[in-house]
Order: structure tokens, then sequence, then C-alpha cells
């Protein structure tokens, strides 16, 4: 079996591929890909099915040495690279792949061509930072087995995208009855700066307060990515793929599904506005 072997995994690096749903009813979490949509896309250009699992690089700067040839592929934040990105290319026996920081966005995704076929756990070969299921994070030494190649390669350019304005789109509830009546408007109103202790379980935000009307505790209650749960700092937090399964924090509203690829790319320090009411 081809193998890849993490010469150095840069600041945060995971296997990854969609997750392992079904299981919340368990207390399992989904995990998988941040950006799901740049590893579906890697996938595809390297003639993968858009499952299949791959190494999902933080802030970039990692080294990999391919121990035999390989078609990959580069997509989500764009890093520095010889071989660009949104395009198949071969990396060949004995050769270093090595890495970049992205000028912009937090995470970029490498496919290889078959797929990193690490053991999976409950179905998936993800690695949950919260829950610890799946295969630890990548360090230097890591050896990644290849599995063998499914399809042919059908795409050969799918050019990255440009930097876009961080606007989150947002459906109320379902406990915005728990706030002040104008606590989506203030939402909505100013950007939040992203938080350094924001990770894979959720985007930290410090911004303006989100003040609540209803005291006390609620109860446990199931959690969905994307939902902006609010705890007693009033300071809102997005959930990402590793998320909890339940939370007791009330939730003000979720992010919608199409805009989640844009909160897995906020960076610590940048800014990020939320749009939810008409007019805005």
């Amino acid at each position: 079996m081809s193998m890849i072997e993490v010469l150095a995994p840069g600041p945060y690096a995971t296997v990854q591929d969609l997750g392992r749903p079904g299981f919340a009813h368990l207390g399992v979490p989904r995990s998988g890909a941040a950006d799901a949509t740049s590893l579906r896309l890697a996938n595809r250009l390297v003639g993968n099915t858009e499952g299949l699992a791959g190494i999902e690089l933080t802030l970039g700067m990692a080294r990999l040495l391919f121990h035999d040839g390989a078609w990959v592929a580069l997509t989500g934040a764009s890093v520095d690279s010889a071989a660009g990105m949104g395009a198949p290319f071969w990396v060949p026996s004995g050769a270093e792949l090595r890495l970049g920081m992205p000028a912009w966005g937090l995470r970029t995704y490498l496919a290889v061509r078959g797929g990193i076929a690490v053991e999976p756990v409950l179905g998936s070969r993800s690695t949950d930072s919260l829950s610890g299921l799946g295969p630890e994070p990548l360090r230097a030494g890591t050896l990644l087995p290849v599995g063998p190649p499914e399809g042919e390669i059908r795409v050969d350019l799918a050019p990255p995208p440009e930097p876009r304005p961080a606007v989150l789109r947002v459906t109320p509830g379902p406990r915005d009855d728990w706030f002040a009546p104008d606590a989506l408007d203030v939402l909505c109103a100013r950007p939040y700066t992203v938080s350094q202790d924001s990770n894979r379980v959720g985007v930290r935000l410090s911004g303006a307060e989100l003040v609540r009307a209803r005291k006390g505790e609620l109860p446990s209650e199931g959690m969905v990515t994307g939902a902006i749960q609010v705890p007693p700092s009033g300071q809102p937090i997005v959930f990402l793929a590793d998320h909890p399964p339940t939370g007791g924090y009330p939730v003000i509203g979720v992010v919608r599904e199409a805009d989640l690829p844009v909160a897995a790319q906020l960076r610590p320090g940048d800014v990020v506005r939320f749009t939810g009411r008409p007019g805005r």
C-alpha cells in the first residue's frame, strides 16, 4: 500500500472525511471536514468519490513525503506551493510536498487519488477533536496509507475563489425568545471579531453583547452545525464540525448550511457579519 509520511504537520492537521452521521442519539458528534465543500471538490479533482478521507490543514505550513507517486489536489484556503491550487497534479515517488501559509482563510484540504485509508471508527476516518474518536492529529513521523484508485480523473481545473466578505446568513431560533426583543437586530447590526480561542468545535466571537430576556438554565437539547449558541457572557459561538451533540445555552439562530464553509475559513482576528432580517 502506498504511504505518505508527515514530515511536519503545520500548526494543526487531521484526517477528515464527511463525518459519522447518525450517532448523535448516542452522544457521538458527526465531526468531518469543517469546510466540507472544499474537501468534496478536492476529491472530485483527483477522481475520488466525494466522501473519501483527505488531510485538513490549519494555516498550512506542512511538509509531506510521498513514498510512492500519487495524484493530489489542494482546495480551500490557498497556500503557497509549487503545484498550485484547484487542479490535480502528480507528486513523484520520493518527492516532498511543501505548503506555505495561506494569505487568507484558515483550512486547506489535500486529497490524494485513492483517499487516505486509515482505519475507520464508527464508519468514518475523521479525527474528532472533542470526543477523541478517529485517528490522532497528525505529527512528524505519522504514516498515512493511501487506498486504491476508484475512478478516473475527469476535472482538470477548478480555480480557487477570491476572498469575499465574511457574511453569515442566519435563520432565527429555536431559542430567540430567550433574548431581548432586539437581540437579533443587535446580532446583525455590527460586525464581530473572531477570537483566538476558536477551533473545530466552534468560532468564538467578540462584539456586541446579546442580552437575555429570561434567566435560569435551559435543559440540555440537541445542537446542529451552524447553531449560534450564546453563553452567559452574551458573546456568540458558531458551532462547527466537532460541536457537542447537545448543549444547555440558548441558540439565538442557526447559520445557513450554504454559509458553513465561510464560517469554517474564519481565522482569529477576522471580522464577520450576520444577516437575517429584511434589508440587512
